[in-house]
C-alpha cells in the first residue's frame, strides 16, 4: 500500500503525541528542517502521476495511506488541501484514507461537493485514552463520513469505547501500543477489553501493533520492531469483516 504524503510536520497536541514516530524517524534520519514545521513534499500530487505511456503510474484499484507524516486536516495545510481533495476526486477509481487527531476541523476542511462523504474515502479518528475519545468522537459520529473507523493507538489506558460503537456508522476499531525507545507499556488487558466490547456491539476490530513494550500476565515484554505487527496478529483477536 503506498504512502501519500503531501506534506510533512506535524505538532504535538494531546499526550498521544509525546513520542511521535515522525519526529523520532527526522531525529534518526538527521532531517535539518524541525519536525513541527509543515512543508510539502515531491509526492505531492503523487497519485496522479503517469508513466511514458500516458497510463497512470498507480493502476485503478490501489489503496493510498495518505499523510502518516503529518495530520490531513492541519492549519498549515488548508492553502494545499483543495488540491489534494482535486487529485482525489480524480482518482476515484482508488481508495484514500487518512487518521486525524485534528477531527474537529474536519467539516471546514471538505470539498463543495463532499455532502454525505466519497465513497471512496474513509476517515479514521485516532484516540488514546479516555479523555480524548470522549472530546473526539461525538464530533467523528456527527459528520457525513460513508466509511468510518476509531483508531485507538498509541492505546495509554483501558478505554470504554461502548457508547460509540454504533456499527452502522463504525466500520473497524484498530489499537496498537506505541513504538519506539521510550514507548509507553501497553497492558494486553486493556487490548481484551476492547476486543469483548468490540464482539458485544458487532462491531469488527483489528490489534494491528503491540508497540515496544507489552505488559501480558503479569510480565513486561519487548518486543523488536520487525515483529510487533506480526506478534499482534498471532494473539488471534481480529474480527475484521
Amino acid at each position: 500500500m503506498p504512502m501519500w504524503n503531501p506534506w510533512h510536520g506535524c505538532h504535538k497536541i494531546s499526550a498521544g503525541c509525546r513520542h511521535c514516530y515522525v519526529y523520532r524517524e527526522d531525529a534518526a534520519f538527521g532531517t535539518t528542517t524541525p519536525s513541527d514545521e509543515v512543508r510539502k513534499t515531491q509526492s505531492f500530487s503523487m497519485p496522479a502521476k503517469r508513466d511514458r505511456k500516458n497510463n497512470w503510474k498507480y493502476p485503478s484499484g490501489t489503496e493510498f495511506a495518505l499523510c502518516f507524516t503529518s495530520d490531513f486536516l492541519l492549519p498549515e495545510a488548508d492553502g494545499w488541501r483543495k488540491d489534494i481533495w482535486d487529485i482525489i476526486r480524480l482518482r476515484n477509481d482508488c481508495r484514500f484514507f487518512f487518521f486525524t487527531k485534528r477531527i474537529e476541523r474536519l467539516a471546514q476542511c471538505l470539498p463543495d461537493d463532499w455532502p454525505e462523504g466519497y465513497g471512496h474515502v474513509a476517515v479514521g479518528c485516532t484516540v488514546e485514552n479516555q479523555d480524548r475519545a470522549d472530546h473526539r468522537l461525538p464530533i467523528f459520529l456527527t459528520l457525513p463520513i460513508k466509511h468510518r473507523l476509531i483508531v485507538v493507538a498509541p492505546i495509554l489506558e483501558q478505554i470504554d469505547l461502548r457508547k460509540y460503537l454504533d456499527p452502522r456508522l463504525i466500520e473497524t476499531v484498530s489499537a496498537g501500543g506505541e513504538s519506539g525507545k521510550y514507548a509507553r507499556p501497553l497492558d494486553f488487558n486493556w487490548i481484551l477489553d476492547l476486543h469483548r466490547q468490540c464482539r458485544e456491539t458487532n462491531v469488527p476490530f483489528q490489534f494491528h501493533q503491540t508497540g515496544s513494550y507489552l505488559i501480558k500476565d503479569g510480565r513486561m515484554y519487548s518486543i523488536p520492531r520487525p515483529l510487533q505487527h506480526s506478534q499482534a496478529r498471532k494473539a488471534g483477536l481480529n474480527t475484521l469483516l
